[in-house]
């Protein structure tokens, strides 16, 4: 190797050291990953300085992940990666530059020093296009205090990106992440704007962008490894899990895809989908030999070629750190900050519930006595004999005990619950939390579906101590859901259970959706949505009521999907429209199960 070779990799990998520590610092972040410009901080010292101080501020203050997401599905309707890059850099440093220059004056030379070498090397080439006049402007603000603005796109777009200036030093309260929402809008409207303007006439506006799913990224073309950032962690990359097929359809084709779709795996590939599961949502509890004689015995008729996945979490026991990690402890600090948002409402929710089933286990055990032909003489009866024809002076004592209960929570865990995630984990804690407090065992789970595998991921098992019900907060949400299949599964373990008394209460959103899996080429199963999951739900739930189980939904979804609601669980479920009015609801329903109505 030549010295100028040698001097040039030291000055990379010191370069290299530069930014990442610099990113840290500004960040506060000391695991977060980037890809350091190491081309453009040899070339521009400043201008790549200035890149690593915008990246690690707005990470600082923005969720990163919400907005990763976005541009991931910008990319997915085929906007430019490079002019979405570029107005993505404009909109960081309008979003962030006030108010980190307030912690770190020294940002402010960096900045300006920045903006005069752009103007000085970029003039040229970016005098030719709308977003390159648009970067001169700004750039222009930044080193001369203002910018010439070309034409009226430019305009408008510098009017864009002042309201970000002015939007985040409205904000007092920094200490936690915002959300990147403004932000997005902003991009995504430069971005039409300048780069595509038929880009929403084509593809829809952002609304339609961000409805894009996950399963639906999953299933396209370009690798997501550089959004997860852990090319090890998934063998031979998520593509793989891809229907073969897709790579070899027109770009208009793949914008087809939907929920109707039926996707098709390979053994070779069920066996790298079963790797993913292990990844994502940690390893499974249960012997290989328990969960075969499971799928075997519960996934038939409409499941039939599903199977079952018995989990504690991706937390409790992980393959190995990675993105989805990552996101549940994000979600684990969300969840618990809407517990503390809302801990006194929570706790009286606690406590009325618990209240309302205590004095109901106590009303049912209460000793009842009834007059009869048999039984111990009641002497201030002896009155009636000769005076009434059948006289019943006999008493009995009948001791009542109704208190011989157990509870099935299950929570749906899947994507369609991610707006309300946080509550649906506060609505799990306090049904727990009350049935701990009066010693009712009981059993917490969540479930989601990924590929052909129904996710049960296990928070507390019915005879663990109360302080298993924090693991409640480690609910999260993805993918798809196969409601049908899960409710079979819970009532295949509950009905074993030797209590007399058996309760399932299902917190869902009335949408069953899953994308079947085929596991056989040969095989076209019936899609597992619309009405066709509907009525499987439903029949799940009147077999598990056949069988002796008092079933109870949970509803917190949206009004349009109110009606599904009623036709899967019928007169027995509850809407719950406020969170404060919880306890009376699930309550109401409890003490009717617990028996103590008055004849």
């Amino acid at each position: 190797m030549s010295e100028n070779s040698m001097d040039l990799e030291i000055r990379q990998a010191e370069a290299e050291n530069r930014i990442q520590n610099l990113v840290w610092t500004i960040s506060g972040d000391y695991q977060l990953k980037v890809q350091p410009d190491v081309d453009l901080f040899l070339r521009s010292r400043y201008r790549g300085l200035y890149h690593a101080i915008l990246e690690g501020g707005f990470f600082r203050f923005y969720d990163r992940n919400e907005f990763s997401l976005y541009l991931l599905k910008k990319l997915y309707y085929e906007a430019d990666e490079k002019e979405l890059g570029k107005v993505v850099k404009l909109c960081m440093d309008a979003a962030i530059w006030r108010p980190l220059s307030q912690d770190h004056p020294g940002i402010l030379k960096i900045r300006l020093r920045s903006a005069e070498d752009f103007l000085e090397t970029e003039f040229q080439r970016c005098s030719v296009s709308p977003l390159g006049r648009l970067q001169l402007a700004w750039q222009g603000t930044a080193a001369q205090g203002e910018g010439k603005v070309y034409d009226a796109k430019t305009a408008e777009a510098m009017d864009l990106l002042r309201t970000l200036e002015e939007d985040i030093m409205k904000k007092t309260l920094l200490q936690q992440k915002l959300s990147p929402g403004s932000v997005i809008a902003v991009a995504d409207r430069i971005y039409n704007l300048l780069s595509d303007p038929g880009f929403e006439r084509k593809h829809g506006d952002l609304e339609h962008v961000l409805n894009v799913t996950l399963d639906e990224l999953t299933e396209a073309s370009f690798d997501w490894k550089d959004f997860l950032q852990e090319e090890e962690e998934i063998p031979d990359s998520l593509n793989d899990f891809r229907d073969p097929d897709v790579s070899a359809q027109p770009s208009s084709e793949k914008k087809k895809r939907n929920e109707n779709r039926v996707i098709q795996l390979d053994e070779k590939t069920r066996a790298k989908a079963y790797q993913y599961m292990e990844l994502n949502y940690g390893r499974s509890y249960m012997k290989p030999l328990e969960q075969k004689r499971i799928n075997y015995a519960v996934c038939r008729g409409n499941h039939e070629g599903c199977s079952l996945y018995f989990t504690e979490g991706i937390l409790n026991n992980m393959v190995r750190k990675n993105y989805q990690s990552e996101y549940v402890r994000r979600q684990v600090e969300q969840n618990k900050t809407t517990y503390r948002r809302n801990r006194q409402m929570a706790r009286k929710n606690i406590q009325i519930l618990s209240d309302t089933l205590r004095q109901a286990l106590m009303r049912s055990q209460e000793e009842e006595r009834i007059r009869g032909k048999s039984g111990l003489i009641c002497p201030r009866e002896l009155w009636q004999i000769g005076r009434t024809k059948e006289p019943k002076i006999f008493e009995k004592v009948i001791q009542r005990n109704h208190s011989d209960f157990v509870v099935d929570i299950l929570m749906d865990a899947s994507s369609s619950q991610r707006d309300r995630s946080g509550e649906v984990a506060v609505q799990g804690y306090i049904i727990s939390e009350a049935l701990s407090q009066v010693g009712i065992p009981h059993r917490v789970q969540s479930f989601c579906t990924c590929w052909d595998y129904t996710i049960l991921e296990r928070f507390r098992e019915y005879e663990d101590p109360r302080e298993k019900n924090e693991n409640i907060f480690q609910y999260s949400t993805s993918a798809n859901n196969r409601d049908g299949l899960a409710v079979k599964a819970v009532v295949h373990s509950l009905i074993q259970r030797p209590e007399e008394n058996k309760i399932l209460i299902v917190l869902s959103d009335g949408r069953p959706n899953d994308r079947i899996v085929n596991r056989t080429v040969s095989r076209a199963p019936v899609l597992y949505t619309g009405e066709f999951a509907v009525r499987d739900t439903a029949e799940e739930i009147r077999r598990a009521r056949n069988l002796g189980i008092a079933v109870l939904g949970v509803f917190a979804g949206e009004e349009s999907d109110l009606d599904a609601e009623k036709r899967i669980f019928g007169k027995d479920f509850a809407y719950i429209r406020n969170i404060r009015n919880f306890s009376h609801m699930v309550g109401r329903y409890l003490k009717k199960q617990l028996d103590i109505n008055e004849n």
